[in-house]
């Protein structure tokens, strides 16, 4: 009984060890930058994005603070016209205090790669 109860107390941290690693693990994914292509939409109370090949639809915070001065550049003249875009993002949760909070994930614009009126063809159109 005496070497039960000492394997059970040394198989107990191992697992919590594992566990916590592979949570982790999960959290630096979710994290990482990766290029992202889609249709992004701007105007007062809207920021949102549409990922072109998911069609997931993510909330937009701009960090590079580029993206909201090339849209307003191109000129439109009423807000939330779609365009194309191609940047550099993480994605995170979105904050459920804020507007962000009726979309399941913000995305982090970091660089701004590619801004057009000009919609490809494709899953986007």
């Amino acid at each position: 009984m005496n070497i039960f109860k000492k394997q059970l107390l040394l198989i107990i941290p191992i697992t919590l060890v594992i566990v916590a690693c592979n949570s982790n693990r999960t959290d630096v994914k979710a994290t990482q930058v990766r290029i992202m292509k889609g249709l992004y939409s701007y105007g007062p109370e809207m920021k949102s994005f549409t990922d072109c090949e998911e069609g997931r639809e993510y909330w937009v915070a701009d960090s590079a603070k580029t993206l909201e001065l090339a849209y307003s550049n191109l000129n439109f003249e009423k807000p939330y016209e779609p365009v194309y875009i191609e940047a550099e993002c993480r994605v995170v949760k979105s904050d459920s205090l804020s507007v962000s909070a009726d979309f399941d994930s913000t995305l982090v614009v970091t660089k701004l790669l590619k801004i057009s009126k000009e919609i490809p063809e494709g899953p986007c159109n």
